[in-house]
């Protein structure tokens, strides 16, 4: 069954075309259904009510509906290979849908704190990194994965912006902020005392290597904490803070969205949302019929 996930995995990578980031999420959510198989079952054996049963499980040990869901749908897609490639008649996922959750909002930074903390001092060569990186992420919407996998030639500073590589292997072309250009410019200038002569990743670790998604988060978290933001910021949290700093500035929700590569607007819609909080808070403050007695 491991072999299954394997080839499964390498289908992902060399003919979907997915981040290694993602395919990490795919293995995670399909290992999960092994544990299924782990109790006297195969997988061509299992039927709908043996997925229902284990998602009701699931959803009982605290597994939140669009977790539920974000792992149904990575189910559907390999029984879908497993029937393409490994002749299996059924595909028990079919249909089955998550519970339900409540609908959790984005979390974003205010203004001022998503400011406080991309403002780090140059002080050594690894903040001169992560200064251009919490730069770029709050600049331009970046997805982890799409950060991690840029190389120095996707990076155009004198006309603003960067080519990045999405889901589905799809580009798109997204502007990059003055305070981002310098602070990339800054590391440019230092970048060829970590990185190894051959590595086009534009940012590198200790060693000379791409930098990987783990040591950005971690970077992120350890900065938040040294800047004084009480939140816990990870590198989404920037996207939806340029999202929704973007909204609440220009009101363009298709502009937003081609920016930060959405193939459909109702994704972009959940930032409207936040957009109306601000507006009710900004209401609330400020008109006299609005204020509490």
């Amino acid at each position: 069954m491991i072999d299954y996930l394997h080839g499964y995995l390498d289908y992902l990578a060399h003919e979907r075309g997915l981040s290694p980031l993602t395919r990490e999420n795919y293995a995670r959510d399909i290992r999960l259904l092994l544990q299924l198989t782990d109790q006297q079952l195969s997988l061509n054996e299992l039927q709908p009510q043996h997925i229902r049963r284990y998602v009701a499980t699931l959803h009982g040990r605290g597994l939140g509906g669009s977790s539920i869901a974000r792992a149904l749908s990575a189910w559907r897609g390999f029984f879908e290979y497993l029937g393409q490639r490994h002749g299996f008649k059924s595909n028990p996922c079919v249909g089955m849908r998550a519970p339900k959750s409540p609908k959790n909002l984005p979390q974003a930074l205010s203004p001022e704190q998503a400011v406080k903390l991309v403002d780090i001092e140059d002080s050594d060569l690894l903040a001169l990194r992560d200064h251009a990186i919490l730069e770029l992420f709050y600049s331009s919407g970046l997805r982890l994965a799409e950060l991690v996998g840029l190389d120095i030639n996707a990076v155009n500073l004198s006309d603003g912006t960067v080519i990045v590589t999405g889901k589905g292997s799809k580009t798109r072309i997204v502007p990059v902020g003055s305070h981002a250009i310098k602070a990339i410019r800054n590391w440019l200038h230092e970048r060829a005392l970590l990185a190894q002569p051959d590595n086009p990743a534009l940012f590198t670790n200790q060693k000379g290597r791409r930098l990987t998604a783990r040591a950005v988060q971690y970077r992120i978290k350890q900065w938040a904490i040294k800047q004084g933001i009480n939140s816990d910021v990870h590198p989404h949290m920037l996207r939806h803070s340029f999202a929704t700093h973007v909204l609440q500035s220009s009101g363009d929700l298709r502009a937003v969205q081609e920016m930060l590569g959405h193939a459909n607007i109702s994704t972009t819609q959940v930032y409207t949302h936040l957009d109306f909080q601000h507006l009710t808070k900004v209401y609330d403050a400020a008109h006299p019929r609005a204020r509490k007695k």
